[in-house]
């Protein structure tokens, strides 16, 4: 099967073969801390030996439920902020069809909530879910994330009212603490089926445990397909020649480009099922490099739709920016694009044509201007959307944001920042004890 590829011919004149080989060194010294479990934050490194330690059994256990959930439910309700939801959301919508909750042929239908306090979403989507079976996975470690909390009182309200207080056993599910905190409490008096969240790993790094693998089998995808595309790549990241391992050598051109006053990564797709995956690849190096007045700013783009509008600033704003681009080289489905007899918008030059092919044009020009325009970029190619290579994909970026995270200084694997808005949002709520 063939792998993901990074490419990086557009950095060219950014990044020369002698800097590479310069940060080849202490890229050496932050592997052997990041393996010897000598780094910063080496309590949450569980992520790094994962894909080869997953339990047979507990896969198991996952598919079971899934079936369980989709052979019993109209609509499966996911509940969950930042890692907790990100990673199932990028693999849904990167691997199902367009629309796939609009499909008839679709089951369960699939929601996200507790990532937000918006009353009109949480209003409106049960307005949508309305005399529909529902089962709800709530995902939180401690179970008080403010956010994903709220929403849970008020959808095991709706669902006591549905079915009756007492028999909403087999309709939830809780993700959370092997042992202790609020969720872990309530589901062992309750009763609910529940799923461990690791100690050892932080929950942008959670998506291939239960937080990711539950929902993402619940919507019909092979986890197992999945896993193997991330062991792949655990094995193919490992490798210290830099020249050979991708992960290592993408943290080594954005630490050079740093360096130079590249303050800005534009992670770019070509294909609508990556807008999520941009999503949580934003979380991923946000949270992990954003520290001690360090980081490089990640923001992600979706093109060619954004190229009417960012496109402007990429091309001829300030020279602080370098770019990713994601491209999926071959398409579920091939459409051409026809021949019109009088060719009134002339477009006929195309007659023929698969969009794909268009598409990856689009691709090559704006990789080319960009570059002209004086901003390095590299590319990921992606040979298809399949579970393998999204395995691949989230291991790399996960491998990556270790190393670019050591290399820069900061702990890679906590995220204090993230503290300050509860803090003043908990006192100008009223909370007590604050």
């Amino acid at each position: 099967m063939k792998d993901i590829e990074l490419i990086t011919t557009n950095c060219k004149g950014y990044v020369s073969d002698a800097e590479l080989k310069a940060v080849a060194k202490p890229i050496k010294l932050v592997h052997q801390e990041l393996i010897s479990k000598k780094c910063p934050g080496n309590d949450f490194i569980g992520w790094l030996d994962l894909p080869s330690r997953i339990p047979a059994t507990l896969i198991s256990d996952i598919q079971a439920t899934a079936k369980k959930i989709r052979d019993n439910c109209d609509v499966f309700i996911v509940l969950g902020i930042g890692g907790s939801y990100l990673g199932a959301k990028a693999a849904i919508d990167f691997l199902k069809p367009n629309f796939f909750n609009e499909l008839s042929s679709e089951k369960p239908k699939i929601y996200f909530a507790g990532q937000n306090l918006s009353a009109d979403y949480l209003h409106d989507m049960l307005q949508v879910v309305k005399d529909k079976r529902v089962i709800i996975n709530v995902i939180s470690k401690s179970g008080t994330t403010t956010e994903t909390a709220v929403v849970f009182r008020v959808l095991k309200q709706y669902l006591e009212k549905l079915y009756g207080k007492n028999n909403i056993k087999d309709k939830i599910i809780a993700t959370t603490d092997a042992v202790k905190g609020s969720l872990r409490k309530l589901a062992e008096s309750e009763g609910y089926k529940t799923f461990i969240i690791p100690d050892d790993v932080g929950g942008r790094f959670s998506v291939l445990t239960p937080v990711g693998l539950l929902p993402i089998a619940a919507a019909g995808i092979n986890i197992r397909e999945l896993i193997s595309g991330a062991k792949d790549f655990e094995t193919k990241c490992n490798v210290l020649d830099i020249k050979k391992n991708p992960a290592y050598k993408y943290a080594g051109i954005r630490h050079i480009l740093y360096k130079k006053g590249k303050k800005i990564e534009m992670l770019s797709g070509f294909h609508p099922n990556l807008h999520f995956v941009g999503e949580w690849w934003k979380q991923l190096f946000g949270e992990s490099e954003g520290k001690d007045g360090k980081g490089i700013f990640p923001a992600a783009c979706e093109f060619t739709t954004d190229l009417h509008s960012l496109g402007q600033i990429i091309q001829d704003g300030e020279r602080n920016i370098f770019e990713t681009f994601l491209v999926v080289e071959k398409s579920m489905a091939k459409i051409n694009v026809p021949k019109l007899k009088e060719d009134i918008d002339g477009l006929n030059y195309l007659a023929g044509k698969d969009l794909d092919y268009v598409n990856y044009k689009a691709y090559e020009a704006t990789a080319s201007a960009h570059y002209e325009g004086k901003v390095p970029n590299m590319m990921i190619s992606i040979p298809k959307r399949s579970a393998f290579n999204l395995g691949q994909l989230f291991y790399f970026f996960e491998k990556t944001t270790a190393i670019s995270g050591l290399l820069s200084g900061v702990n890679p694997f906590d995220q204090p920042g993230v503290e300050a808005y509860k803090k003043k949002m908990f006192k100008l709520l009223g909370k007590p004890g604050i």
